[in-house]
């Protein structure tokens, strides 16, 4: 039974490595309009305009097929709510026409640095937000050559802070290039 287990995920991995048309990799940064949005949260909240940076991996299992895995650092938020994370989005990528794609999936963040202000009806200052976010991610995107645009979606399913109804509200424009 191992060695047939073992047969089974040597035949897996070479008939992806065989499949693979294409690997790329590269760096993009861009733009968040981000909020955070839930019963708790009061009206006159703004929205915090911050930015992500960071690296890309496309991995093409078929010529219209390829998932995307990334490593991000995005500051998000509100204007009173600063919390920056890692996020590692895992998205499935549908490719039409060679330099279009629409893209989905899950993203994982990670809490770098938070700050809170008294913000009456809403959180109070000193409160931590919790270490990991849950989202799902939808978006769109353009290629030619190298360099690439993407406009994406993202939503949280977990609340920012404990004892809190508030998650996540992100939406991104970036830019980059793949340098292989």
């Amino acid at each position: 039974m191992k060695k047939l287990f073992l047969l089974a995920i040597a035949v897996i991995g070479f008939t992806f490595s065989s499949q693979a048309q294409d690997i790329k990799f590269g760096f993009k940064g861009g733009i968040n309009l981000a909020t955070i949005n839930g019963d708790d949260v009061a009206d006159q909240i703004d929205g915090r305009t911050g930015y992500h940076i960071g690296a890309v991996l496309q991995l093409s299992i078929l010529e219209t097929f390829a998932i995307q895995p990334e490593l991000l650092y995005s500051a998000q938020g509100t204007d009173d709510t600063d919390i920056d994370y890692i996020n590692i989005p895992v998205l499935a990528k549908l490719k039409f026409a060679k330099f279009f794609s629409v893209e989905a999936g899950p993203q994982f963040g990670f809490v770098v640095n938070d700050g809170f202000e008294d913000i009456p009806g809403s959180v109070e200052a000193g409160v931590e937000a919790k270490s990991f976010d849950l989202s799902a991610a939808i978006g769109a995107g353009v290629e030619f050559g190298g360099f690439f645009g993407q406009l994406r979606y993202n939503y949280g399913f977990t609340d920012v802070v404990d004892d809190f109804d508030g998650r996540n509200s992100n939406f991104q424009v970036s830019v980059g290039y793949y340098i292989f």
